[in-house]
């Protein structure tokens, strides 16, 4: 285990789809949350096909921000004061020609931003996740709305192989999935596309004699599986973390939502309605995961990039 200093941290995770932010302190090596925070902000809309960012998307993603550093005030205090507030942009901003200028935007708003290469979003991901599986061999799997990172390995080692991969749940509903609902050839192509980019990654695990324990599937996509499946009317994280899926479960949700309309899907218990029009799509890119990892389910968790900054951040 490596040493991590005693403190009070905070971490701000801008996604493609979501915006997130986590205050937690960092006791003996572990992380214990404060506050979480979550908000669906769309920033990646159209990037795929426009290659920017729009300025309704950026103007939604500050005025969450604004909200959250007024919750970061509250546990700012004199005697446990945050010590540092570590802020990463993914896969849109990445992708964006006008990322430069919503960094710039960001800073006037106190935030000093760092948008991240896909490998170490890999690398902070794993971090926080495979600290509540040690000694496994673990594939940890982050579906973004433009990206999806794959990492396997054991926690506190290096990782044996990390990709990410621009395959997420924004861009492949704007790639592929052209009517409400999709159709079957329209779900044949995207998991068609997914499953040819991503197997060489794992035919390579294979071929290092890497042997996959347990599959754990951090972010949006599943953990709302779980609310789904609990039909829970209010998120619950403590019955989601750690919660098991079999790939039979997954596959029936994702069969009963593919064949309902946008406004249908919105009306699921347990599903954020904002998270309607890309679930699907996520749900095809966690099957394709598990049936290329030889895997019968995975496991859900709520450790994710945000612990991983953590980690980083209180490294000593």
């Amino acid at each position: 285990m490596m040493p991590y200093a005693d403190g009070r941290y905070a971490a701000l995770d801008i996604g493609t789809v979501t915006c997130r932010l986590l205050v937690a302190d960092v006791e003996d090596g572990r992380i214990v949350d404060l506050a979480k925070e979550y908000a669906i902000t769309d920033l990646g809309v159209g990037v795929d096909a426009t290659g920017r960012l729009s300025q309704e998307a950026v103007d939604r993603v500050l005025s969450t921000v604004d909200g959250y550093l007024a919750v970061l005030a509250r546990f700012d205090t004199a005697d446990r004061p945050v010590k540092r507030l570590p802020a990463m942009a993914t896969s849109a901003s990445r992708d964006a020609e006008n990322g430069p200028d919503f960094v710039r935007q960001l800073a006037e708003h106190g935030v000093e931003l760092a948008v991240i290469p896909g490998q170490r979003e890999a690398q902070l991901t794993f971090m926080g996740a495979s600290s509540d599986f040690p000694g496994e061999n673990l594939l940890v799997v982050d579906i973004g709305g433009g990206s999806t990172e794959v990492v396997a390995g054991r926690f506190g080692e290096d990782p044996v192989a990390s990709h990410s991969f621009n395959i997420g749940c924004r861009r492949v509903t704007e790639r592929f999935f052209r009517s409400d609902p999709p159709t079957l050839q329209q779900l044949a192509a995207a998991r068609e596309w997914i499953r040819e980019t991503m197997a060489p990654y794992f035919e390579n695990l294979a071929a290092r004699g890497f042997v996959i324990e347990r599959v754990v599937a951090v972010a949006g996509t599943a953990t709302s599986v779980v609310s789904i499946r609990e039909a829970m009317e209010s998120y619950d994280s403590s019955r989601v973390h750690r919660a098991q899926v079999s790939d039979g479960q997954l596959r029936a949700i994702e069969e009963r939502l593919a064949a309902e309309t946008l406004e249908e899907r919105k009306a699921t218990v347990g599903l954020d309605p904002k998270r309607a029009g890309v679930i699907v799509a996520g749900l095809v890119i966690l099957e394709e995961v598990l049936g290329l990892a030889r895997a019968t389910s995975y496991t859900a968790s709520e450790s994710d990039i945000l612990h991983g900054m953590i980690y980083e951040a209180a490294r000593v």
